[in-house]
């Protein structure tokens, strides 16, 4: 069975069963591999072998016009300094061009992510503890 096609049977499985998230979790020697995978209605789950699963917005979204502040790397993104804190920013908060706004983990190295623009958050496009991509819109701010 193919990755595809076993990940369309899980999906199918989670939907009769009414289940909408997974976590998974691997230990190693050298830490632990975590995973958190969030399916709902009207998305599209994108699977990459070895990757982090993200998962596309609805494309009926309205589009948000301002500055997207990007990923500078593949890694996790972390929206709060740690689990259970205040985010480093909300949709509505002023920030200044300095201000750390998310976290991006890469190879266990958190990299603080700060804004190059004074501004007002218009929109935050991923979710804590997603995967990013290089070049990945994070947070719009106008």
């Amino acid at each position: 069975m193919s990755f595809g096609a076993t990940m369309e049977s899980l999906s199918k499985k989670m939907d009769d069963m009414g289940i909408t998230e997974i976590d998974f979790e691997r230990r190693f020697l050298f830490g632990l591999f975590t995973r958190r995978i969030h399916l709902a209605k009207g998305t599209t789950a994108t699977v990459a072998t070895g990757k982090n699963t993200p998962v596309s917005a609805v494309a009926d979204e309205p589009q948000v016009s301002g500055h997207a502040l990007k990923s500078p790397m593949v890694g996790v993104v972390y929206l709060a300094p740690e689990p259970g804190a205040k985010p480093f920013v909300k949709v509505g908060a002023t920030v200044h061009a300095g201000d750390t706004v998310a976290l991006v983990e890469a190879m266990k190295t958190f990299n603080p992510i700060k804004s190059d623009v004074d501004g007002v958050v218009k929109k935050v496009l991923v979710a804590d503890g997603a995967a990013v991509e290089f070049d990945q819109p994070l947070i719009v701010i106008e």
